[in-house]
């Protein structure tokens, strides 16, 4: 499994599919794996069984925003929603990948468990959910990535990419300054962790990813 990490804009996706590319003329199956708490297949599912409301055609990004603020003001529905987005990741980063590479499937995770952490305790800080016992248990069951890169690049060059990409929920400063202390110091914590300067090329960038995978 190899795992890319990153600011919005860094380039993870570019390479994803470069590596991707790479596989694919190597006659090697392999499957992107795309995930934020929350955001994964389970709980995306979850929620179009459950939403009783759906959205309407004039219904602004704005007013959605607010009303999920408004519920997860709600303590229950925090941690409840937090407990689920966890056992989601559990199934996926535990049983999911595991079996497609035991069939040989090579997986390219598009961020992973720590990203979904510092959203986490960047929109939920009183929750401290890596004292969690079922995030803990997600450590201890994922699937340790091969590989993972963390792409970086500064805050302006991100906002810029945001802008190009016509990106609909870009962070503010202050979120992207935090974000990027944290990677910056998973980073210095981590051996495993490979810090690319994202800022380079991309033909740079990419040949950078290559020869550590062939290290």
């Amino acid at each position: 499994m190899i795992v890319f990490s990153g600011l919005d804009g860094a380039g993870k996706s570019t390479q994803i599919n470069l590596l991707k590319a790479g596989y694919t003329k190597r006659g090697i199956t392999s499957l992107i794996f795309w995930s934020r708490g929350g955001y994964s297949p389970g709980m995306i599912l979850l929620k179009s069984l459950f939403l009783k409301k759906k959205r309407k055609l004039e219904e602004s990004d704005n007013s959605l925003i607010i009303n999920q603020n408004k519920k997860f003001s709600n303590t229950l529905i925090r941690k409840t929603w937090l407990f689920l987005s966890i056992l989601d990741l559990i199934y996926f980063y535990g049983l999911y990948i595991r079996v497609k590479e035991l069939f040989g499937v090579k997986v390219i995770c598009d961020r992973y468990i720590f990203d979904t952490l510092i959203d986490f305790e960047l929109n939920f800080p009183q929750e401290k959910v890596d004292k969690w016992l079922v995030w803990k248990l997600l450590k201890m069951v994922a699937l340790k990535p091969q590989k993972h890169f963390v792409l970086t690049i500064s805050i302006e060059e991100s906002i810029k990419r945001s802008k190009l990409k016509n990106e609909p929920f870009p962070d503010s400063i202050e979120v992207l300054r935090k974000r990027l202390n944290h990677y910056l110091k998973f980073i210095s914590d981590n051996s495993s962790a490979v810090q690319v300067d994202g800022s380079k090329s991309i033909d740079s960038v990419n040949r950078i990813i290559l020869e550590e995978m062939n290290k």
